[in-house]
């Protein structure tokens, strides 16, 4: 490939398409992820790191090997490898004396660093740990966010949407039923953010619903709010923003109860009854009694038919 005035022009096939899968688009790609450890961990974080990993998968891009930098203090290279592998979103783990066994969640927009949360492992329990049976790889999760916190408190409400980002997983037209057996739990409660995993088991109940239970199969952790760096608000509004050819458009007259019924307006002249063609019907005729009654009430003669002599 070779650069002219900022533009790069592929000289192959292939590289023609390697551009063309970057390039912009309406509908953008799922989401990817980079996942790395840094210069210090524990095994704590490098389990946990793959526990994550698996529930990500194949959205996901793992580093075995150790990332000597600092996120907080210098972002070139995350920014640098997030470029090579096309990764908006990346969990950075790592050790030290002073924030022991540290998670940081971050995204990016336009290969920039957009926000990024640090959070401690207080308490963790691993997949392997929890002995029962497992959800496919790649399967869709549920997300439930519990706790007052994550609506009233700024960086509670950035962390929900970075974990949205995080594992929400492929945009997906229809669910059947029984793919919905993943569910992710956070809980916001006092200080801390509680992060459980679980299978939906379809119990069967007497009737057509099926009843639903609940089965543990981890990872389970127990996070504390460490370090932020939040984007300013016109950035965030900024990485938000939507092309207009996907904004929906507004039908005129046409609005919606709050039950979901759909109501139209219809623009129309106006009708002159009068003229109004009606069925013809034998027994709405007038007799001939009714029609010299009202003559003689309009003050007429009534019509005498012609006798010939």
């Amino acid at each position: 490939m070779t650069q002219l005035d900022g533009i790069i022009k592929p000289k192959t096939k292939r590289s023609k398409r390697f551009l063309e899968s970057r390039a912009p688009k309406l509908t953008e790609d799922v989401k990817s992820a980079m996942i790395m450890k840094g210069g210090n961990t524990s095994q704590t974080v490098t389990q946990a790191l793959k526990d994550i990993y698996s529930l990500k998968k194949p959205s996901a891009v793992l580093y075995k090997k150790k990332n000597i930098t600092r996120p907080f203090e210098d972002s070139t290279s995350l920014e640098f490898f997030s470029k090579k592998t096309d990764c908006s979103l990346f969990l950075f783990g790592s050790h030290n004396k002073k924030r022991p066994h540290n998670f940081i969640f971050g995204r990016l927009f336009d290969f920039h660093v957009l926000d990024m949360i640090e959070l401690g492992i207080e308490k963790y329990v691993s997949l392997q740990d929890i002995k029962n049976s497992k959800c496919p790889e790649g399967t869709k999760p549920m997300l439930v966010f519990a706790g007052e916190a994550f609506d009233t408190d700024n960086e509670h409400k950035r962390l929900k949407s970075l974990l949205l980002d995080f594992f929400r997983g492929p945009t997906v037209p229809a669910v059947r039923l029984a793919g919905l057996e993943h569910v992710l739990h956070f809980t916001a409660l006092d200080g801390k953010i509680y992060m459980r995993s679980y299978r939906s088991l379809l119990k069967k109940s007497g009737c057509r619903t099926p009843r639903i239970e609940l089965e543990e199969i981890g990872p389970s952790f127990d996070f504390v709010l460490r370090r932020t760096h939040l984007a300013s608000d016109d950035l965030y509004k900024t990485a938000h923003r939507q092309p207009k050819a996907l904004k929906p458009k507004k039908k005129k007259n046409v609005s919606h109860d709050a039950f979901g019924t759909k109501f139209g307006r219809l623009h129309m002249q106006k009708q002159d009854l009068s003229k109004l063609q009606t069925r013809k019907m034998k027994g709405l005729r007038k007799r001939r009694g009714e029609v010299v009654a009202e003559a003689q009430e309009e003050g007429q003669s009534p019509k005498v038919a012609k006798v010939d002599s």
